[in-house]
Parts: structure tokens; C-alpha cells; sequence
């Protein structure tokens, strides 16, 4: 009795055309099959697309050029080889079309269509946060003119 029908006879649950002799046709370049189906995930048509780098944010480190700024863009990347984090900085050209940064002024690039060779980003400037004062209470924007309850006497 030969291996392969003594398997079978063990466990006719292990029935692959492998076991019979049966070989498909194997090609390198052909994709595998498999038995099981897995369900394949759909994207919703009115789904924008994700895109990744959208907004980046960094110090401007010259603005000397007629509606352009050089933004020097900092991030934490792991050492390719001591995986430690270390700081890599890059520069970036953006559109600044009121000429309104000067030079240390911290903005936020927005990816948009290539503007030139070299710009395809817009610098805008960052929102304001919410800043601790010296008394330690925070002072927010009243943006919608009504006062806080702690600033209520």
C-alpha cells in the first residue's frame, strides 16, 4: 500500500488533488487559488480617496522670494540603524500669496496642485490655541461673545 492511499484511508477529510497525483499545471507566474473565500472589502463610491501627507507644519526660515516662503518642516524618524528617534528636518517651498510670514513664524503647510516646480504647498497660518496665562487660567477665544462661567461674578 502505497503512502498516499494509506493517508487517504487515515483521513479522507485530507482529499487535495496533491494526495491523488493529480498535479495542476503549475506556472511561476500564475496567481494561487485557494478554497476559502475571503470577503472582499468595498469602498463606497461617495468616499473621497485617503490621502496621506496632508498638512505639515514647521518654521519659516526665509522669505526673502515675491509670494514664496521657505518652511523648514522638523519630524522624529527612527535611525535606520540604532532605531533610536532622531530629529530630520527638510525644507519645503510654499505659497504665501499676501506675503505674511516672516522669518521664525511658525504655519501650517496644506498640500495643494503643483504651483510651480518646486511649490505645492500653501502656507497657512496655524490656528490659535487655547494659552495659560500667568495665573494659570486658559484663555480662550470668545468667539462666540458670551462669557465663561468662571469669568461670570
Amino acid at each position: 500500500m502505497s503512502l498516499t492511499a494509506s493517508l487517504l484511508h487515515l483521513s479522507p477529510k485530507l482529499s487535495t488533488p496533491f494526495l491523488h497525483g493529480s498535479s495542476t499545471p503549475f506556472s511561476p507566474l500564475s496567481k494561487p487559488t485557494s478554497s476559502l473565500s475571503f470577503p472582499t472589502l468595498q469602498r463606497h463610491s461617495f468616499l473621497p480617496p485617503v490621502r496621506a501627507l496632508k498638512y505639515l507644519q514647521g518654521r519659516v526660515v526665509c522669505s526673502t522670494s515675491d509670494k514664496t516662503v521657505a518652511v523648514e518642516v522638523t519630524r522624529l524618524a527612527p535611525h535606520p540603524k540604532y532605531k533610536r528617534r532622531v530629529r530630520t528636518k527638510k525644507k519645503y517651498q510654499a505659497h504665501d500669496p499676501e506675503n505674511q510670514f516672516q522669518v521664525g513664524d511658525v504655519v501650517q503647510l496644506e498640500k495643494s496642485r503643483p504651483i510651480s516646480k518646486t511649490k505645492t504647498f500653501i502656507a497657512v497660518p496655524l490656528p490659535a490655541k487655547n494659552v495659560k496665562s500667568k495665573s494659570g487660567e486658559v484663555e480662550a477665544s470668545n468667539e462666540l461673545g458670551i462669557p465663561l462661567e468662571s469669568q461670570q461674578v
